[in-house]
């Protein structure tokens, strides 16, 4: 199979063999780079201290990916209520859409986990830290996924939705058929990277004592005290985590891209 890349308005072609010798040369780069910035450490490496706690990693790694995966639903159905919302004609939710974006955009992530575990949980007598932790990751990525899908489907062009109506499409009909597949192939990218960001935003919980990847790593460090054995496989964790959802984007690009 061979790829094709896009350079100043024409395509290059690159047979399976170029790209497999250039990504084992930009790795080989890479793996150099690390081990010389490491070398002038003069630091070894006490791999059996951190491998006694292996089960720690383990349990943290899977409760980031139950975390980050309830998050990402919950997100994209907040986000699709947003992003529509700030364009409804019923402008109380259009306002409590636009109110709710701008709060939780213009405030970090720290702080709205511990106002919202310390208070409003509190408050509503939400005492499982864990759905505490889902709620305030769907909440604080549905903010930014709204906009995303909001600025989606601002930059459908308004001569398409003219001409859906004058061949007599419905309103459902527009969405289904006009706007929805643009809006998918324009915040794909985007999303990915929110999602991406979303998993790595999940560390912070271990500030209300969420016990996830991250604070598994803190804790194997403050038992072994090596650092770095200890946070090379948040690293590592991490990374296999986000690499998929990058080649799943650019699959579904693939799947719905089409010429305009």
């Amino acid at each position: 199979m061979r790829r094709l890349f896009i350079l100043d308005g024409g395509q290059i072609e690159i047979r399976p063999i170029q790209y497999a010798v250039n990504a084992l040369l930009v790795t080989l780069l890479l793996a150099a780079i690390f081990l010389l910035a490491y070398q002038s450490l003069d630091y070894n490496m006490r791999w059996d201290q951190v491998w006694e706690y292996r089960l720690n990693f383990v349990q943290g790694f899977l409760m980031t990916i139950l975390i980050s995966a309830l998050s990402m639903v919950l997100s994209l159905i907040i986000g699709v209520i947003s992003g529509v919302g700030q364009g409804s004609r019923f402008i109380v939710f259009r306002m409590l859409s636009k109110f709710y974006v701008e709060v939780i955009r213009g405030t970090p992530l720290l702080v709205q986990i511990l106002v919202f575990y310390y208070v409003v949980a509190n408050a509503l007598g939400i005492d499982e830290r864990y759905t505490v932790g889902i709620i305030i990751m769907s909440m604080f990525a549905g903010a930014y996924t709204g906009e995303i899908i909001r600025s989606g489907i601002d930059n459908v062009a308004a001569s398409q939705l003219e001409s859906a109506r004058s061949i007599g499409l419905t309103n459902a009909q527009t969405y289904r058929y006009i706007i929805i597949p643009q809006v998918i192939t324009r915040i794909l990218p985007p999303l990915t990277g929110q999602f991406a960001s979303l998993i790595k935003d999940s560390s912070l919980l271990s500030v209300i004592a969420i016990r996830e990847f991250t604070m598994a790593a803190r804790e194997v460090n403050a038992n072994t005290f090596s650092t770095l054995e200890s946070y090379l496989p948040l690293a590592i964790g991490y990374l296999m985590l986000t690499l998929p959802i990058s080649l799943i984007s650019r699959n579904l690009e693939k799947k719905f891209r089409y010429d305009t």
